[in-house]
């Protein structure tokens, strides 16, 4: 049943492998479980129907992934848009979080719209081969730097806005062990080695006191599964709409459209589903169940589903079906009644898988072609920009609007796409909207 499903042998997988994936991929991207319910607290949401509607639209939208787009890809409320949602939407606008919600909804409904029209799939296959090299490598770059980050590796500073944090203080010194640890066992192919280094780190850091021990069954299990009540149909389409929020909306749709794709670019790269001229296998139902996500979500109660770049780890791991999806959907379940336990693991210790797989997929940078100035100049802005704005969808503008105007003034404007011009204006307003 699991080989008609998922042709899992087709593609040169295994169950066991498949599992492991799908475990990895939860351990690293569990944090959702706490970070997003927080930030639409923040916003004035319930908290319970807020970790509600975070794991149900978590578990629905990955399982659509897997059974739709059969993808080795967990789908879930994106942080950029939730801090966007929370902190600039309701925090510095002052919108009701049920109208905040409602935009959300719309922009849900126009990736829709968009999907069926074959617009995003069109978008996708516009995009030049080096550019879409280019997403993949900064993706690394931003899950790098994400993990290093976690672990306190990577600290702000006034002066410099980043530096070297106190590598010797416990977390940053357990990371940086705990990269070492799993590089070592993935030089030697010991399948799970981001789960081992995980697992190992999560039981230091207990002897250590940097994280709680588990003292009472209350630590690990919960049975009061989190409700819906406070959210579920609570979004305000109409005051949306009466607000006159097309910036907003726009803004949405533009940030989580790109976000996705690049991620999505990156993922199916990594997971050999894209083919030598960029195609990507089954990226029309991979988009399909990413829109259908995002409006069942902002149903519940949440913001925009997306694929989440930490899918890396599993994919690193050997995820090439739909069958690690479903793994990471089945524990976000089970996960529902072990909450406490799952938030015992600390971010640094799946610090070192994001770092990894930073490098893997990093490892791709040879496959642009930096001796066209025109293909190497914008493949290097999409790259740098990703991390140092902290933004997947500012590389991608980066990328498209130099892409544009670098062929443009060169003469070779016959050489882009007229997509690519639309989606390098649209990007250009984009920006005009957010500096008003």
């Amino acid at each position: 049943m699991l080989e008609k499903l998922f042709h899992i042998k087709e593609r040169g997988s295994s169950v066991r492998t498949e599992m492991i994936a799908g475990l990895t991929t939860f351990v690293t991207i569990s944090y959702v479980i706490f970070v997003i319910p927080n930030m639409l607290c923040d916003a004035g949401m319930p908290k319970e129907a807020a970790i509600a509607a975070t794991m149900y639209a978590t578990i629905m939208a990955t399982i659509l992934m897997g059974l739709v787009a059969n993808y080795p890809v967990a789908v879930a409320p994106g942080l950029g848009i939730n801090a966007f949602f929370a902190y600039y939407v309701v925090g510095f606008l002052g919108l009701p979080w049920q109208t905040a919600l409602g935009a959300v909804f719309i922009s849900g409904m126009v990736f829709l719209l968009m999907t069926f029209g074959g617009i995003r799939q069109a978008i996708i296959r516009a995009v030049p081969q080096n550019l879409k090299t280019a997403i993949g490598v900064g993706i690394g770059f931003f899950i790098a730097f994400i993990g290093m980050k976690n672990a306190g590796i990577v600290v702000d500073d006034p002066a410099t806005f980043v530096t070297l944090g106190n590598i010797m203080h416990g977390p940053a010194m357990l990371a940086t062990l705990g990269v070492i640890l799993a590089g070592a066992l993935m030089a030697k192919r010991v399948q799970g080695a981001m789960l081992i280094s995980i697992f190992v780190l999560t039981v230091a850091g207990m002897f250590m006191g940097i994280v709680p021990q588990p003292t009472s069954i209350n630590d690990i299990v919960s049975f009061d599964l989190p409700s819906l009540g406070g959210t579920f149909m609570a979004l305000d389409i109409a005051g949306a709409l009466e607000f006159g929020l097309f910036s907003i909306i726009f803004t949405f749709t533009i940030v989580e459209l790109f976000d996705n794709m690049g991620t999505l670019i990156g993922l199916t790269r990594k997971a050999k589903l894209m083919d030598e001229k960029g195609e990507v296998q089954d990226l029309d139902r991979a988009l399909t169940a990413d829109a259908v996500g995002a409006v069942a979500g902002s149903v519940m109660g949440t913001t925009t589903v997306t694929a989440y770049i930490e899918s890396a780890t599993g994919i690193a791991e050997g995820g090439k079906t739909g069958l690690t999806a479903f793994v990471v959907a089945g524990l976000f379940a089970v996960a529902l009644f072990f909450a406490p336990l799952v938030g015992l693991v600390p971010a640094y210790a799946t610090a070192p898988a994001l770092i990894l797989v930073g490098a893997l997929m990093i490892m791709e940078v040879r496959g642009i072609d930096f001796d066209d100035l025109t293909e190497g100049i914008p493949a290097f802005l999409t790259i740098v920009m990703m991390p140092l704005t902290f933004s997947i969808a500012n590389g991608f503008a980066f990328g498209f609007i130099s892409y544009a105007f670098l062929k443009l003034i060169a003469g070779r404007a016959k050489e882009v796409h007229y997509i690519v011009w639309l989606v390098a204006f649209a990007f250009i307003a984009n920006f005009f909207m957010r500096m008003q």
